[in-house]
């Protein structure tokens, strides 16, 4: 991307229109990173076997561990790039992207290694059982212990592309490890063919993600890009490496506690019928549409809204908030609908066991009636985090996801046994959105005086 369509995008661009250009691309990258992990749910539940759908589940939690983070060096080195670039810093963009890449590659490398030698304890506390691990070790060995560097580098360098203008490529890099991973799935899993099982699912999920990765990083080495991978740039470690960790703390932290909490959830039900064990793991899947689509929406935001910000034009900064968390919000208000009507239909296309098809339908119905809270909620905390509000982000992400979940899982299984662990994100994001929207109006006052 040249210079003058940069600032045009960032500057003087109808911001409807500047909003979309953004938006689109990183929702269809999210939309084809949906596709793929429901494949994986898809083409293991062919096999009718709660054992092999319950590893996916299972290693679910682990996986969002690289999401963590990769956003801790992906979500802070792009909002510190866009900010250098909405102040016209070229040459800070450039040290801030080296930064991030080589600190996000050491860190995936060291999750993997610890990951490797921890795994049974952790996926034990996930609730792994003696039945399913035999299932559960061989989808985790190829999805976070082999392939979990190549997951956490792609969705890094996305960020910091979409950061300088580029969501094209970044959207055509993420894209192509999802079309990747779909045509491998069957081929991998089914038994008419390499017949792995959840393993087979692991091992096209790495793959494809060692392809996108690939291509990104080929993308932000070109001329074309103002990205600097270069070591010499680490020079000037000391002056952004904690300007990007305080900025992609709250976001890491948030999918961490998200780890915590999905593990626990995971860990209660796991005292159920390993049937609700694989319904929980299909609507995870399911209610997953209207989350990827606003992190697609705020993750398309961030750079916008950072470099407005930085550039002081904060009426054109609110105007993008507010046209991307509409679409946002409409859409999940959308899925509710659909989800509530269709739920019975939705889960027997995973499986045809009844027994899990009549808990995934009635998860499904409790669960998603918290999209509409969570599509405000997740913009609001990246808008925090490209204002560079460290704590404000930071509070709505613990809230959204750490201190609350826990206790009441405790709580809500005592008073509705298993059904209520399903109410208890509804509960949570409505309490986090609460919260941000109190702290929002603060900074609003304020930017006001």
């Amino acid at each position: 991307m040249t210079d003058a369509e940069r600032l045009s995008l960032f500057e003087s661009m109808p911001v409807r229109t500047a909003v979309r250009r953004q938006i689109v691309p990183a929702v269809i990258s999210q939309m084809i990173a949906l596709i793929y992990s429901l494949a994986d749910t898809y083409f293991v539940g062919l096999l009718n076997s709660p054992v092999q759908t319950a590893a996916v589940t299972v290693t679910y939690s682990s996986f969002v561990m690289l999401t963590a983070i990769s956003n801790l060096f992906g979500v802070g080195g792009a909002s510190a790039l866009s900010r250098a670039l909405g102040k016209k810093n070229i040459g800070a963009a450039r040290d801030i992207a080296a930064v991030s890449f080589w600190f996000g590659l050491v860190a995936a490398v060291l999750f993997s290694v610890l990951f490797a030698l921890f795994a049974r304890p952790i996926l034990y506390l996930a609730g792994a059982t003696d039945e399913t691990w035999t299932a559960v070790i061989g989808y985790a060995r190829w999805v976070i212990i082999l392939g979990g560097p190549c997951t956490i580098l792609s969705t890094l360098l996305a960020n910091l592309l979409r950061a300088e203008g580029n969501a094209k490529a970044a959207s055509f890099g993420m894209s192509l490890g999802g079309v990747l991973n779909i045509l491998l799935d069957p081929l991998l899993i089914l038994p008419q063919f390499a017949d792995l099982g959840a393993a087979g699912a692991g091992l096209a999920t790495a793959l494809s993600n060692g392809v996108s990765a690939a291509y990104l990083l080929c993308a932000a080495l070109s001329r074309r890009s103002v990205l600097s991978l270069a070591v010499r740039r680490l020079e000037r470690t000391r002056l952004y490496l904690m300007r990007i960790l305080k900025v992609g703390l709250p976001s890491a932290l948030q999918y961490a506690l998200t780890v915590v909490a999905i593990a626990a959830q995971a860990k209660f039900v796991s005292r159920y019928p390993t049937e609700a064990v694989a319904a929980l793991g299909i609507v995870k899947k399911l209610d997953q549409l209207p989350l990827y689509f606003s992190i697609g929406v705020s993750s398309g935001l961030l750079p916008l809204l950072a470099y407005t910000d930085a550039a002081g034009s904060y009426d054109r900064r609110r105007a993008a908030f507010r046209h991307g968390t509409a679409i946002s919000f409409g859409f999940a208000v959308f899925c509710l609908a659909a989800f509530e009507l269709f739920a019975e239909p939705l889960a027997s296309v995973f499986m045809r066991d009844t027994v899990t098809v009549t808990y995934a339908a009635a998860f499904l119905r409790r669960m998603v009636t918290a999209m509409p809270l969570m599509s405000v909620a997740y913009p609001m905390i990246i808008q925090f985090q490209a204002m560079g509000r460290v704590r404000e982000s930071l509070v709505c992400s613990i809230l959204r996801k750490g201190v609350l979940d826990i206790p009441l899982l405790f709580l809500m299984d005592a008073l509705v046994p298993l059904y209520g662990l399903m109410w208890v994100q509804p509960i949570v994001d409505l309490i986090s959105l609460s919260v941000a929207v109190v702290l929002y109006l603060r900074i609003r006052r304020k930017e006001q005086v």
